[in-house]
Order: C-alpha cells, then structure tokens, then sequence
C-alpha cells in the first residue's frame, strides 16, 4: 500500500457544511496571513509563507488556490504557474527559475506546480535523465530545509483524484466554451501514464518529505471537500512554523475583541 493507495476518496460535504466550513476557515486563514504580515499584532513581520500545489491534471489544484487567496486582499499574496521551462532556464541549475518569486518576511506566494516538476514530468516523460532526477531529490531537499531555516513557512500539498474522475472532469472541460482552453491533447496523451506519474508521484512524498517541509496529500475526488482540507491543512502549518519561530499563534476568537475605530468628533463650523 502507497500513501496514494490508503486515500480515502468517498470523503464528501454537503452544500451546507462545505459553505460554512469554507467561510470559518478563510476567516481564520485571514487573521493568521495579516498576523505574518504585521497588520495584526506585533507591528512586525513574520516568516514568508510559500505554498506548492502538485496533483495531477484536473486535480482541482487551480480551485483550491482560488478558495486559498480569493478572500484576501490582493496586495498580500502573489500567485506564480509554472509551466516547461524555456530556453534561457535550461541553461542554469533546475531551482534557478524559482528563485525569483521567493516570498520575502511578511510575503505569501504560492507556486501552481514547482521545482518537483523535475522528479514528475522531466522524469516520466524522458526530459531529464536518471542522473538528474534521482540526484534531484537531495538538492531539492536541501533547498527548502534552507528556505524554512532562513525564513519561510514552506506547505507542500499533493491532490490527488482517480482516473475516473479525472475523465469526468476532462469531458466536462471539453464541453464547456469557456473551459476549452484548459483541456490540452497533452492532457488526454498523458492519462495513458497516469501509473507512472504514480509511481514517480510517491517516490517523491517518500524521499522529499522531511521534518521541515512534510507533504500533506489531500484526497480531492470532491472539490468541495478538497478545499476545504487544502485550507485547514494550511492553517495547520502556518500555526506550526509560527511556533517554530516562537511566534504567538493568536486564537480565532480575538477577532471578536478587536476594537472598533474611534470616530473623530465633528469640528463646530466658525
């Protein structure tokens, strides 16, 4: 049995729950990214706060970062996708293109897809050799313990879908006009080795998940489930390396006590 294998994908949520679940937890997801940002709180930054998302096509990656960053304001976070690298990046050191996006103290990024293309796509598809992604694992590995050391909340989540599901969705895409776009033959050529990017997908979990930086691997046959999950997962981890950094994790209910603006007295008119 692989980490894939003891998924439980029948795990579900009603309208109901999901929407009231869905609002609690980008409530308390707010209050802990203004907190790292210095807006609440002690009146200085926190760690930077990067978040990669990995799956497979259609895994709902894109929805769930929608529901991650969608009620923040958009002056405090960026979003980065990450497709094949070009010309000029093929020259340089396979991390050297990700550099660049790093969030700084205080900063939320998030990477739709990252450096693990190097272990998933260069490696199933032949463009990169065995050399390359199986040295890939102690570099990247390093990597981000020296992230996480230096400064950054690091959130590494996987979700996941059964073949199935992903034709479903597939077929709905490629139903819907305005979704057209996302639908790729590449898409449809690479379910023919959905197994392998299995096989290569829990190598991955198994030798890059470390104390520092663990894979959390979200069963996403539901979006709605899965949204919700990606998020109090991310609430999780930010309260764990605000720790780290003996931070104080405030708790949900001072939301409740902040104080109300003082209203400036009206000046008499002379």
């Amino acid at each position: 049995m692989t980490v894939l294998d003891e998924l439980d994908m029948t795990l579900r949520l009603d309208r109901e729950e999901y929407n009231a679940r869905l609002l609690a937890a980008q409530r308390r997801l707010l209050q802990l990214r203004l907190y790292l940002e210095g807006q609440l709180g002690a009146p200085s930054t926190g760690p930077g706060l990067l978040i990669l998302f990995e799956g497979p096509d259609a895994a709902g990656k894109g929805g769930a970062i929608k529901a991650v960053v969608g009620h923040l304001d958009p002056r405090h976070f960026e979003v980065h996708s990450y497709a094949a690298p070009t010309a000029v990046e093929k020259r340089h050191h396979f991390l050297w293109r990700f550099w660049r996006e790093l969030p700084g103290n205080g900063d939320m990024t998030v990477y739709d897809r990252s450096w693990y293309g190097r272990v998933l796509v260069e490696r199933v598809e032949g463009f990169a050799s065995r050399d390359e992604w199986q040295r890939a694992y102690e570099a990247i590995v390093d990597f981000e313990r020296s992230l996480v050391t230096e400064g950054v909340i690091l959130v590494k989540i996987w979700m996941h879908i059964s073949d199935e599901e992903q034709l479903r969705r597939f077929n709905a895409r490629a139903a819907d006009p305005l979704k057209q776009w996302k639908l790729t033959a590449e898409d449809w050529r690479n379910r023919e080795k959905n197994r392998d990017y299995d096989v290569a997908a829990v190598e991955m979990i198994e030798r890059t998940s470390h104390p520092l930086a663990p894979w959390d691997v979200i069963p996403a046959e539901q979006k709605r489930y899965a949204r919700v999950a990606v998020i109090d997962t991310l609430i999780r981890r930010i309260e764990e390396g605000m720790l780290r950094w003996n931070l104080s994790v405030p708790h949900i209910d001072e939301l409740d006590a902040v104080p109300q603006p003082v209203t400036q007295p009206r000046l008499p008119l002379t």
